[in-house]
């Protein structure tokens, strides 16, 4: 009762179209949701997030839950993520792509899922890490462990999310660090972003965890640009 209050006052919206939800939807109305351009990476090992990386960076598993292209429906989804603070979208993508991992033999054995990290001073402007949700949901879906203190961001930069290709590339890569390494070695580590577009940051991530003994790596993000 309390809630449908709530609602006729201060009806929720969705957080792709913002048209207003029905009682029975959370976070993505029905038509967007039917509309998310899904990627079914999960069970192509040539899929296009493993091609990205090829030669860089040595992963057992590589996915992306959905296709990003500007104007579309994930831009909106991952702008009200990052910058209007709906972390449920983050929890309700991890919830979405960690049912659907689970079922998969190559991930059934993951033991830790660690996010990309963010800059200190990026971490305390924006209040939290939009990949947090993300990982812990699908960290929960395969029982596996999340780890927010091993891998650290050492420089602050600018997001890259709306700079082309080349921009992306040219710059300089950015540097991470990793602390109490020794807890990891001989685990098979998944790292998880919002999204992957030339893979630099994974590749600097991945060079960095792979000086700890014994690791495999993978990978998940929540999107993939066209």
């Amino acid at each position: 009762m309390i809630k449908n209050l709530l609602n006729l006052f201060f009806p929720e919206a969705c957080n792709a179209c913002g048209n207003h939800l029905s009682d029975n939807e959370q976070q993505i109305c029905t038509h967007c949701r039917h509309n998310l351009p899904l990627t079914n990476f999960h069970d192509d090992p040539d899929n296009a997030v493993h091609k990205i990386l090829y030669g860089r960076v040595k992963l057992e598993q590589a996915t992306a839950l959905l296709h990003f292209s500007k104007k579309g429906i994930v831009q909106q989804l991952m702008h009200n993520l990052k910058y209007k603070g709906h972390e449920e979208i983050g929890q309700f993508l991890g919830e979405w792509l960690g049912e659907e991992l689970k079922t998969i033999k190559g991930y059934s054995n993951i033991d830790v899922v660690i996010p990309v990290p963010l800059h200190k001073k990026k971490l305390k402007s924006r209040g939290f890490n939009q990949v947090d949700k993300f990982g812990i949901a699908i960290a929960k879906a395969l029982n596996a462990d999340y780890n927010t203190s091993v891998l650290i961001k050492t420089t602050h930069t600018k997001t890259q999310v709306f700079k082309d290709r080349l921009k992306r590339n040219s710059r300089i890569h950015t540097n991470f660090k990793i602390v109490n390494g020794d807890s990891l070695q001989n685990k098979h580590i998944l790292i998880v972003d919002d999204i992957i577009t030339t893979g630099a940051t994974i590749e600097d991530c991945a060079n960095v965890l792979l000086d700890i003994k014994g690791i495999t790596l993978s990978l998940a993000t929540m999107s993939i640009t066209d």
